[in-house]
């Protein structure tokens, strides 16, 4: 008899998942953290009187009461919709470049398109089509690849078939001329870390048509609050969840996942688990050498990492009326040139762009009163932050912070000056609490040949299943989505195996 049905490794957003629901259905399951509380990416933390949200801008997914994306179903399942204040956001995003250019896109086709047309009345028809065909794509898409529609063919999907494995970049050209508007529109690249050129537009075309569709979220208490909520659910419904207390290795028998040493030197036994971890640690660390086949490893050797990020964390002691910011999510950049960029990501040089998320727009509650706070956030590739010698490290990270506050200031002049607390994190940082190899985020480089198109989430060692962004595709409603996938796929085989 083992000691319980599942083993969940690792309390993020996919662990979380899998763990509640099959908790939920009524399967034993313990789940182990390293860190002392749930969340990984989806975690805050304190500087002085403000509470800071690490990582989610915008949630996607949620939808209305009246027309409920696929993430209400999720909470709903899983006893936190009641439990968690979700705060809706009325605009998709601002793209600015200071004293040169901005347009603010509503969460509205119909006010986004005209929005567009009267910036860019030249290439208004072309804004028309490029927008109905990012809707409907996104439809046949979704029937495709998320519905598995049994009888997708060429003919019955053409625009999916068409567009696809086409590069935003190529769609962008072939409807624009306008640098400006191609850079208002793809705005969002920020958030996948691929540039038009490399981003799929399936990436892009679903980010636009889901964000406008079941419109921006975030949370009241932040995304820590999400985390919590899925964590009580978990532990009423009997799962066992013990912090400060990571996996060491995943025990196998006759080639099948049964249990786990943690890193205290406790064996505990169960019939299948859950690693939320990334594949990279759970191939190369958890798992004996040989058990993992050379295919698995030349999978993994072909895939690079992606990014993380630098992020300055801003505790102002002002509203952001005052400083004149009026949306909740900005991309502010110095220049059009998105290939530089993305090269910069890999480089320690003065920022030229960063996105600006102030929760308090939306919410005028999130922050203390008379206060705000605000992330200024900047992708960047690890490797550059290893080299750097540690005796330089705090002067390095708190120079590039600058360059980061400077945009700001550029922007909105001001800022600088009702600066009351100041935070900054590295990839070095988010390597540190979550254990993400290079610290990052979405896992591996978002490239559609990498996807779960070609890439099969599914780990080939029996018993033995993957939760999160490592697995499948980044950001908070993926790797939500993706732990019940994997709980789903869990209790088929402890039910196929007769453990249930």
């Amino acid at each position: 008899m083992a000691d319980y049905d599942v083993i969940v490794i690792g309390a993020g957003n996919g662990g979380l998942t899998a763990a509640a629901d099959l908790a939920r259905r009524g399967v034993k399951v313990l789940l182990l953290e390293r860190h002392n509380v749930p969340g990984g990416c989806a975690t805050s933390f304190v500087r002085g009187r403000f509470e800071f949200e690490v990582a989610l801008h915008q949630l996607s997914g949620l939808g209305t009461p009246e027309k409920p994306g696929p993430l209400r179903g999720l909470m709903h399942r899983l006893g936190v919709l009641g439990k968690v204040d979700f705060v809706e956001e009325d605009t998709l995003y601002r793209t600015l470049i200071p004293g040169t250019f901005s347009v603010t896109l509503k969460a509205n086709k119909v006010e986004l398109v005209a929005t567009l047309k009267d910036k860019f009345p030249d290439e208004g028809s072309a804004i028309e089509k490029f927008f109905d065909l990012v809707w409907d794509f996104s439809t046949q898409m979704i029937s495709v690849y998320y519905l598995k529609d049994p009888e997708t063919s060429k003919e019955k999907y053409p625009l999916y078939f068409k567009y696809a494995l086409k590069t935003s970049q190529e769609v962008l050209d072939s409807f624009f001329k306008d640098p400006f508007l191609k850079m208002a529109i793809a705005s969002y690249w920020g958030y996948v870390g691929l540039p038009p050129s490399r981003l799929s537009f399936t990436d892009l075309a679903i980010l636009l048509w889901a964000y406008t569709e079941f419109k921006p979220y975030h949370m009241k208490g932040g995304s820590q609050a999400l985390s919590n909520a899925i964590l009580d659910s978990f532990i009423a419904a009997g799962g066992n969840v013990h912090f400060n207390c990571g996996a060491k290795e995943i025990v196998l028998s006759e080639g099948r996942a049964r249990g786990v040493i943690t890193e205290n030197g406790d064996e505990i036994s169960a019939w299948a688990v859950i690693s939320n971890a990334s594949t990279i640690s759970t191939y190369t660390e958890l798992l004996d050498s040989a058990a993992v086949d050379r295919d698995t490893l030349r999978m993994l050797g072909s895939r690079s990492l992606g990014p993380s990020a630098v992020c300055v964390y801003c505790g102002l002691d002002c509203e952001p009326g005052d400083l004149g910011i009026d949306v909740s999510t900005q991309f502010i950049t110095l220049n059009t040139d998105m290939e530089h960029q993305f090269a910069s990501w890999r480089t320690l040089d003065t920022p030229e762009t960063c996105g600006m998320t102030c929760y308090d727009v939306a919410d005028p509650e999130f922050s203390p009163a008379g206060a705000c706070q605000i992330v200024l956030i900047v992708l960047q590739y690890a490797d550059h932050w290893y080299a750097i010698p540690p005796t330089q490290y705090a002067e390095t990270k708190y120079r590039y912070a600058q360059g980061l506050l400077n945009i700001a200031e550029r922007a909105y002049p001001g800022f600088i000056d009702a600066l009351e607390e100041v935070e900054v994190s590295t990839p070095l940082t988010h390597l540190r609490y979550l254990g993400h190899p290079g610290g990052a985020f979405y896992g591996f480089d978002q490239y559609a040949k990498d996807s779960n198109l070609f890439v099969s989430p599914l780990s080939g060692i029996e018993g033995l299943y993957f939760a999160g962004a490592w697995a499948g595709m980044g950001g908070f409603q993926p790797t939500l989505e993706s732990g019940v996938a994997a709980a789903r796929a869990a209790q088929g085989y402890l039910e196929k195996r007769g453990a249930l």
